[in-house]
């Protein structure tokens, strides 16, 4: 990390790179949540909940994208095996095993909020303390927040088709 970016970084770093690989654990997991949940799901609406899942699979791999810059911005490295990932998730993997799409889609929105709570707490944690991790964290609660709505919304559509 650069010396004047170093210093605006007012917590311990070592503390925060383990959190946010813990985070990066989390998106890893959900992209593939999302991504195999959108090639086996089956059942009414499968359409409009593939384009979903796609979209968020999207994000959730874009958010790890951020996550690893961040982390080895703060002098740390990104974990580095999939099999680690199992050990650090604060939300875990749920594999779609019931192919129908109020399972895959209640599976999800209980991924969603454990996201939410997770980001939550980490953009309480750098609020004052480092301002670069405090925008990536925001931004991707932001994402989390609008996925746990569009999820639950295709819920509702279901139920009412």
């Amino acid at each position: 990390m650069g010396t004047k970016g170093s210093e605006i970084v007012k917590m311990d770093t070592n503390e925060l790179v383990d959190l946010l690989n813990k985070a990066l654990s989390d998106e890893w997991l959900a992209y593939y949540q999302y991504w195999v949940g959108s090639k086996v799901v089956t059942g009414k609406m499968r359409d409009a909940v593939v384009v979903e899942l796609t979209e968020h699979a999207t994000d959730e791999l874009r958010h790890a994208d951020l996550l690893v810059e961040r982390i080895i911005q703060l002098g740390g490295t990104p974990v580095l095996k999939p099999e680690d990932w199992y050990k650090l998730t604060n939300c875990g993997y749920e594999a779609p095993e019931d192919l129908k799409v109020t399972a895959i889609l209640a599976q999800n929105v209980k991924g969603e909020q454990c996201a939410i709570e997770v980001y939550s707490k980490l953009v309480d944690l750098t609020k004052d303390k480092d301002p670069v991790t405090y925008q990536i964290v925001l931004g991707i609660l932001t994402d989390e927040v609008e996925h746990e709505e569009d999820l639950q919304a295709l819920e509702e559509d279901i139920k009412n088709v």
